[in-house]
C-alpha cells in the first residue's frame, strides 16, 4: 500500500500579492505538475500539515485546494491512506460486445491483474437460483475479485457460476472466460443491467477512492450458444475511470403518405 509522502514536492511558488486566492493557486500548481509529468498517477501527496508547512500557508487553504481537486477528479483520497494523484486513464467500455476484463485491458495495451477476495462453493441463494435458472439445492461456485489495470484498482467483480459448469472455483486465477472456454461453456451472448450507485466504505477502500464515491453497478447474465446460463456477475466499476458506450441504430420513420400536397 502506498504511504502518504512527507517528501517536499516542487510546486510553483504561491504569491500572496496575486489576486487569485491561494487555494486556487495551489490547485493550478498541482494540475500543472500533473500535466508536465512531475506528479505521476498514483503518486502520494504530503499530508495537509506537511504541505501547509512547506508552502507557508494554512491547513484550511490546503484542505480547500485538495477538496476542489478531488471533486475535479485530479486527486483521489484513499480511506486510511492519504491523498494521491488520480489515474490518468479513462476507459471506454462498449456495451455491445461481450469480452473479459483481461481481453479488454490487453486490447488497450494495459496489463490486467486480479486480487482474489474470496472463493467458495455452496447452495445457491434465491436470487442466484432465479438468475441462473437453477433448482433449489443446486450448488454454485462464487469468485469475488478486485480487477486492476496497470496496477490501478478498476472494478470489483462478484461472479456466480453453476457448480456443474465450474466445480472448482480455484481454477479461476486470471480470466474467468478462459476457464469457461476450457470447461466447454464459453458464453456467446449476455444480458446486462447497469445503474449508478455510491460505494460503501469497504468497496471504496478496495477501489482506492473516498466512501460515497460514484460507481457503475452492472449485473450480467451470460449464455452459451444453446441458451444455458453459465454466469451471473455483479460488478462495481469506478465512476472516475470508466465510460460505458453503446452504439445505437436509429430506426427510420415510415414514409408518410403525401396526401396533403
Amino acid at each position: 500500500m502506498n504511504e502518504q509522502s512527507s517528501e517536499p514536492l516542487a510546486f510553483v511558488p504561491l504569491d500572496e500579492g496575486n489576486p487569485t486566492p491561494l487555494y486556487l493557486q495551489l490547485q493550478q500548481s498541482i494540475e500543472e505538475a500533473v500535466r508536465k509529468g512531475a506528479l505521476k498517477a498514483d503518486a502520494a501527496l504530503p499530508g495537509e500539515r506537511d504541505l501547509a508547512k512547506q508552502l507557508g500557508i494554512s491547513r484550511v487553504t490546503v484542505r480547500k485546494a485538495i477538496t476542489g481537486l478531488v471533486q475535479k477528479g485530479v486527486l483521489v483520497q484513499r480511506w486510511g491512506s492519504g491523498t494521491f494523484i488520480a489515474p490518468q486513464m479513462r476507459l471506454e467500455q462498449p456495451l455491445s460486445r461481450l469480452s473479459s476484463f483481461t481481453d479488454d485491458m490487453s486490447a488497450r495495451g494495459l496489463s490486467s491483474s486480479a486480487v482474489m477476495l474470496s472463493r467458495s462453493t455452496g447452495p445457491a441463494s434465491t436470487d442466484e437460483l432465479m438468475a441462473l435458472g437453477l433448482s433449489p439445492g443446486d450448488l454454485v461456485s462464487r469468485v469475488n475479485r478486485l480487477r486492476l489495470a496497470n496496477g490501478i484498482p478498476m472494478a470489483i467483480e462478484n461472479a456466480v457460476i453453476p457448480s456443474k459448469v465450474l466445480p472448482d472455483p480455484s481454477l479461476v486465477r486470471q480470466s474467468l472466460y478462459a476457464v469457461l472456454h476450457e470447461q466447454g461453456f464459453m458464453p456467446t451472448r449476455a444480458l446486462q443491467r447497469l445503474h449508478a450507485v455510491l460505494l460503501n466504505e469497504e468497496q471504496a477502500s478496495l477501489l482506492g477512492v473516498p466512501p460515497q464515491s460514484p460507481a457503475l453497478y452492472i449485473e450480467r447474465r451470460s449464455f452459451t450458444a444453446t441458451g444455458e446460463v453459465v454466469e451471473f456477475t455483479s460488478s462495481y466499476y469506478r465512476g472516475d475511470a470508466y465510460d460505458f458506450v453503446a452504439e445505437l441504430t436509429i430506426s427510420q420513420p415510415e414514409r408518410m403518405h403525401n396526401d396533403d400536397t
